[in-house]
């Protein structure tokens, strides 16, 4: 607890700031471009974890249950659509996401826990109805994805067949995200972190970034 205390919310957004900052120039470099390629799972684990050291109101079994839920939920429907094709269209992981299962990496479970968790807290900011809380969060998940998208070849993270992901890619990913935000509303857990709407705009702007100079530059 004295670890956690010692956090300073400001010292920790500064963190995170410089992190991706570093990692934006660091693959703009082609002398470190793998080895920044390669360190994108280190740096969703840190935020991950710094994520959760900010959360309140606490750690409740329902709360570590519904992630949970979440977690293995999102990270079935990858492992289903990258065998079968159907849920997504037809892909593969490359290696710029780490180990994997079933071909598969298991930090893409953990990126789904992320988002949600992020885009949940910054809807949750805006005056509005739960239906439209859960359909803005889902939105916002699905611009995210546009983004990253456009770079995750590029990032060996993973790859389309035919290069460009279909639209049922996007489909697929505001329904689940929906679902997942629905579970979230309707079991009344309480999310407050200062940090989520941080680590979502700054990787967001990350991908924003990698886009302009895979793609334009």
């Amino acid at each position: 607890m004295r670890f956690l205390n010692s956090l300073q919310e400001k010292e920790v957004r500064i963190l995170i700031l410089i992190l991706y900052s570093v990692g934006v120039t660091g693959i703009f470099i082609p002398f470190t471009r793998e080895l920044f390629i390669l360190l994108t799972p280190p740096v969703l684990i840190l935020s991950f974890i710094l994520l959760w050291l900010f959360h309140k109101p606490g750690y409740s079994v329902s709360t570590i249950i519904l992630f949970s839920v979440i977690f293995l939920a999102s990270f079935g429907a990858e492992v289903a659509g990258v065998q079968t094709g159907v849920i997504f269209g037809h892909y593969s992981y490359g290696r710029g996401l780490g180990p994997k299962l079933a071909g598969t990496p298991l930090m893409i479970g953990i990126n789904w826990v992320l988002l949600v968790y992020c885009s949940h807290v910054i809807i949750d900011r805006i005056p509005a109805g739960k239906v439209m809380k859960i359909t803005g969060a889902s939105a916002l998940m699905v611009i995210y994805d546009i983004v990253m998208e456009q770079v995750a070849p590029s990032m060996d993270m993973w790859t389309f067949t035919g290069g460009n992901p279909p639209l049922r890619n996007y489909i697929a990913w505001f329904i689940l995200a929906f679902l997942f935000h629905a579970l979230l509303r309707i079991s009344g857990i309480k999310v407050v972190n200062k940090l989520a709407p941080v680590i979502f705009w700054s990787q967001l702007l990350f991908f924003i970034i990698l886009f302009f100079f895979f793609k334009i530059i």
